[in-house]
């Protein structure tokens, strides 16, 4: 088997397809580096890419790729949904078959250097490659967003992982590290109003919600910082948002470990919760790919008896409605299946 690393750019244009079709032949033209999936979503104004190939080519397809973003978005006017910093916002490498995680990290140290030194964006390193603990979680360091990073860049405790700290106005700053498999999954709710959503992603999320008196005030600790109420599953990252062109509300979800928050245990809290404030929940979206493993789980979890790994991928994507808002092709979507017909060709 060949080494595979996992590479998921999140580009800050999800609108224009011109733009996204040319960012993505940068990728395409890579040789041992096959791109899977495109996702452009027009009300986060994002597109999460997903392409795996040799450590090598893997590096040098998101370096392309970033090259080309940098040419052809320009932060200044960007607006959406999504929290972003940059026209490539972030790039994890991810160990897929035959791969470390030194491997990864070293993928994501030479891709940020080459971007530094290159195309004069800083970057930031986090996740397993983080050089400092405060840069271990992406929103610790994409505090303020996009338009914080004059004021930040002028702190040395922010000064970047590669590069100087100079306000690139065009292409804003990157973050890139390695990390385990990370699902990136939405939850639809039958109302278009995300109130709800929010309310609910809140308190399941791992970083739950900020305690406050009867008055609406943040309760503060004896030090003076907020009191969190944590939320119920550990690893799991969220947040509630609009999504009007399919008149619905979505709890947007980042899974980051598998193996301690199954996804269909989230699902079930959902519609529980949302049941519970009288909203319904229609089904679910991926955002990218998935292992194969929690799939196998969530089949075995709704049909419990013994049966062969199609089933229970059928079963899982039936009872969590993964083709809710567009048909959900296993062959497409799930990475071991993908990198089998790869060993094939």
């Amino acid at each position: 088997m060949r080494p595979l690393v996992e590479c998921v750019p999140n580009f800050s244009e999800g609108r224009d397809k011109e733009k996204i079709e040319a960012i993505m032949n940068e990728i395409r033209a890579v040789k041992d580096c096959w791109l899977l999936d495109v996702d452009p979503g027009a009300d986060t104004n994002r597109t999460v890419t997903t392409f795996v190939g040799t450590p090598q080519a893997v590096v040098e397809a998101a370096f392309r790729a970033t090259k080309k973003a940098a040419e052809l978005i320009d932060m200044r006017g960007h607006k959406g949904e999504h929290k972003r910093m940059g026209a490539t916002d972030v790039v994890p490498f991810v160990p897929v078959q035959d791969v470390s995680v030194a491997e990864c990290i070293a993928c994501a140290e030479a891709y940020g250097k080459r971007v530094a030194d290159e195309l004069g964006i800083p970057i930031y390193l986090y996740s397993l490659a983080a050089r400092k603990p405060e840069r271990v979680k992406m929103p610790d360091i994409r505090k303020g967003e996009y338009e914080a990073l004059p004021e930040k860049l002028k702190d040395p405790s922010f000064a970047p992982d590669f590069g100087e700290a100079v306000f690139n106005a065009q292409s804003g700053a990157t973050v890139t590290g390695a990390r385990k498999f990370l699902i990136a999954w939405n939850v639809n709710v039958k109302n278009p109003d995300k109130t709800n959503a929010h309310k609910v992603a809140l308190m399941l999320r791992e970083s739950g919600q900020l305690q406050k008196d009867a008055q609406g005030n943040k309760v503060l600790d004896d030090q003076g910082k907020p009191v969190r109420i944590p939320g119920r599953f550990k690893n799991l990252q969220g947040m509630g948002f609009d999504l009007p062109e399919h008149g619905i509300s979505q709890l947007s979800f980042n899974i980051t470990d598998l193996e301690t928050t199954p996804m269909h245990e989230v699902y079930e809290a959902c519609k529980t919760e949302m049941a519970a404030l009288g909203e319904s929940v229609t089904g679910s979206e991926l955002v990218g790919l998935i292992p194969l493993a929690p799939m196998l789980a969530a089949g075995r979890y709704y049909a419990p008896e013994e049966m062969d790994e199609a089933r229970l991928v059928r079963i899982a994507i039936d009872r969590m409605g993964l083709s809710d808002l567009q048909p959900f092709d296993p062959n497409k979507k799930i990475v071991e299946w993908i990198v089998r017909d790869l060993d094939r060709a």
